[in-house]
């Protein structure tokens, strides 16, 4: 059985907050229909050690290749080309521990 995985964005600087909104208008629902749960999303409410106040999005898939998938999805990648640029952010995979 496969194990879970996450999908996190790390926003290290938003360029265009317009093409930010328009990304996740079409983001949330290719990423939901893809198999996604959104767990969490937003600024965090506390940092700790080197950390850096910026939007985080976790989300959860039933699988690594589930998550794979969903990136590479038509629906999502309507989404990538709405954002254009307008973010500087990492999106990080990872499976779930044991």
């Amino acid at each position: 059985m496969s194990k879970k995985a996450y999908w996190i964005s790390i926003y290290n600087e938003v360029l265009d907050s317009d093409k930010l909104t328009a990304y996740a208008a079409l983001a949330g629902p290719a990423l939901t229909a893809a198999g996604g749960r959104i767990i969490a999303r937003g600024m965090p409410a506390s940092l700790y050690e080197h950390g850096q106040m910026q939007r985080t999005v976790l989300i959860e898939f039933d699988s690594v290749e589930a998550a794979n998938a969903a990136y590479k999805s038509a629906g999502y990648a309507e989404a990538l080309a709405a954002l254009n640029g307008g973010v500087v952010r990492e999106v990080r995979i990872i499976e779930a521990a044991d």
